[in-house]
């Protein structure tokens, strides 16, 4: 009697071994793309890190290209509140020694600058000793230097109204001719600003003469301080800062 042929089938002993090899080969495949595309995304993340700092960027104000530093100063300036602790950070940005004129030192600056926290915002306070020849109201070409610094921070809070107020000492008491150099010193501010392409309708002007002195008048040097024109930029929407 003839032998019954057993079915032969493949032997599974190797088979198994293809296909484990296959899986291993597509996911080293799987991961070294996605290694390639994490190097590929940390360049670009670091590219986008440091282009800002280095050569500016377009400011969501639509005020066009400003630096890290102007948007710095103004995020500064629209927070009031914050002012008296970082009035320091805020003149070191605004006016570094490289802009200082040859015949001004950084302590004369120090002396005749203020910023101070309002109620309405933030205001500079320059004296006349920073912007005019004693007595006088045109602007000297030290103080173009410094009010130019402004320029782009007041560009950037393009929604913020801008008072210049101007004040004088008590030499003279309440006569017209203090009240008179004090509104001219504001207007040669102003208008400097509106030359610059500051827009006159976010601009107005008061002239104090000798009232609301910073300092009493008894010294040369508290006259000195009394003598100033004080910028007020807006920033506190509630109060009429922002239109």
């Amino acid at each position: 009697m003839a032998k019954k042929k057993q079915k032969k089938f493949p032997d599974p002993g190797g088979a198994w071994l293809v296909t484990f090899s296959d899986l291993v080969t597509l996911l080293l495949t799987f991961f070294v793309l996605l290694l390639s595309m994490a190097s590929m995304d940390q360049s670009f993340i670091t590219r986008v890190t440091i282009t800002p700092a280095e050569l500016g960027f377009l400011s969501k104000r639509g005020s066009g290209r400003v630096t890290a530093k102007v948007a710095m100063v103004s995020e500064m300036l629209e927070r009031p509140w914050e002012v008296l602790e970082k009035q320091n950070r805020i003149k070191d940005l605004l006016f570094p020694d490289e802009i200082l004129p040859p015949d001004m030192d950084k302590a004369t600056l120090e002396e005749n600058l203020k910023v101070l926290a309002k109620p309405e915002g933030v205001a500079l306070v320059l004296t006349d000793k920073l912007l005019f020849p004693l007595g006088k109201y045109e602007l000297d070409d030290n103080a173009k230097v410094l009010l130019y610094q402004l320029i782009p921070v007041l560009g950037y809070l393009g929604a913020a109204d801008i008072n210049i107020s101007g004040y004088t000492d008590d030499v003279g008491g309440m006569s017209p001719s203090n009240f008179k150099l004090s509104g001219q010193r504001a207007i040669a501010v102003l208008t400097y600003f509106v030359e610059q392409g500051i827009s006159n309708h976010r601009l107005t002007m008061s002239a104090y003469g000798p009232t609301y002195p910073m300092y009493s008048n008894t010294t040369p040097e508290s006259r000195g301080q009394n003598r100033r024109v004080e910028i007020l930029i807006k920033t506190t929407p509630h109060l009429g800062g922002y239109s």
